[in-house]
């Protein structure tokens, strides 16, 4: 759902005009990296429009990081919140207190899942959203 929205195809041009050379990364059909550089760490880079939805943006890299490590067993890794259009890059790592908030967004998705699901509360934000076909419509 989310590849049919117009966000995610302005996205997707910004990041292969930005980044020619970085190729993105799917990794077991689950996450997508947007690119991965292998330094002293190994940095995984997101490309973002603008920093409007920051906190997401940071939820959805510090989960790829913590992925990579429970999944893959890579323990030496770096993120990266790329922000071209205003030349703003963000540096995250996965701290054990970061971790720990990751685990519990997951449980707490999970207990949604579970649960009855929820009606949606209409924000600004929902009107540019790649998932707002499926709240509304």
């Amino acid at each position: 759902m989310e590849q049919e929205s117009d966000t995610v195809s302005i996205g997707k041009q910004l990041h292969a005009n930005t980044y020619k050379r970085e190729k993105d990364y799917l990794i077991d059909n689950l996450i997508n990296v947007d690119f991965i550089k292998k330094r002293k760490n190994i940095e995984i880079h997101e490309v973002k429009k603008t920093p409007k939805m920051e906190k997401s943006h940071e939820y959805q890299l510090l989960y790829y990081m913590y992925y990579l490590k429970n999944e893959k067993d890579l323990d030496n890794i770096v993120g990266y919140i790329d922000y071209p259009k205003i030349r703003k890059k963000v540096k995250f790592e996965l701290t054990p207190e970061k971790e720990d908030e990751i685990k519990d967004v997951i449980q707490k998705i999970t207990k949604i899942m579970k649960s009855n699901i929820p009606k949606p509360k209409k924000l600004k934000i929902c009107r540019k959203c790649a998932y707002f076909e499926l709240c509304w419509i």
